[in-house]
């Protein structure tokens, strides 16, 4: 009897310490079903960042439980991580009703926290023909501030990577920029013809009534940050194509 009251505690130590692991088919249900999901993708190779990550979400996962009912997994060696980035693990992505942000912070409690529990509704909004010129006034620099906007279409695989990445840049450009998408396969067709994108994905800041295009190969977090704040000055700006009577 004393043996297997050992035994659990042991196993019970063991689980405290470690991240529940979850296959592809039970992480799709997850984020299918439960609101918040936040997965470790990491690697069963020899990866001592994704042991450094692990044992940061383990500390964590009780205040992100309690303050998010939120579910704290990870998934090794999944094929469900090429939808959502390029890069190798450790990837952590927090899924809020199913729709993915690739956190892009320090390992650090409190930045994690704050990060998720400030970003549980979607960062990015959605424009179509019949919005973008009214919500964001791009050709008159009018109120409603600076857009960033990245034009995407759903046979696009490196815009279906970089989805992830741009609801991060919504977070971090939070209350200071507009983050948005167009789907110029649908329901952005005029639109995307409007601004000469032909490929996708390809991201431009309206700023004061001008256009800057980001053709920066590299579509990482930081990346996109500092173009929006300060590299933009270093592109040739653009007069922002007036309305088309069409639209």
């Amino acid at each position: 009897m004393l043996l297997l009251l050992i035994a659990i505690c042991i196993l019970s130590s063991v689980h405290a310490t470690k991240l529940e692991q979850v296959h592809d088919n039970k992480l799709l249900n997850l984020i299918k079903v439960e609101k918040y999901v936040i997965v470790l993708f990491t690697s069963s190779t020899n990866c001592p960042d994704c042991d450094n990550y692990e044992k940061r979400l383990v500390h964590l996962r009780e205040d992100l439980v309690d303050v998010m009912s939120a579910w704290v997994v990870k998934a090794i060696d999944s094929q469900l991580l090429q939808l959502y980035s390029n890069d190798r693990e450790p990837i952590l992505i927090f899924f809020r009703h199913g729709l993915p942000l690739l956190y892009d912070g320090p390992l650090e409690d409190e930045d994690i926290l704050i990060t998720f529990t400030e970003n549980k509704a979607p960062t990015v909004k959605e424009l179509t023909d019949n919005t973008f010129e009214h919500l964001t006034q791009a050709s008159t620099g009018a109120t409603t501030g600076d857009w960033f906007v990245m034009f995407y279409s759903t046979d696009c695989v490196q815009c279906l990577r970089t989805m992830a990445k741009w609801e991060m840049v919504g977070a971090k450009l939070k209350h200071k920029v507009n983050v948005a998408l167009v789907n110029k396969a649908t329901t952005g067709i005029s639109t995307a013809r409007r601004f000469n994108i032909y490929n996708t994905p390809q991201f431009i800041l309206f700023r004061h009534g001008k256009m800057y295009r980001y053709d920066i190969g590299t579509h990482d977090v930081a990346s996109f940050v500092a173009f929006v704040k300060e590299n933009y000055k270093k592109i040739k700006q653009e007069e922002v194509p007036p309305l088309p009577s069409y639209l």
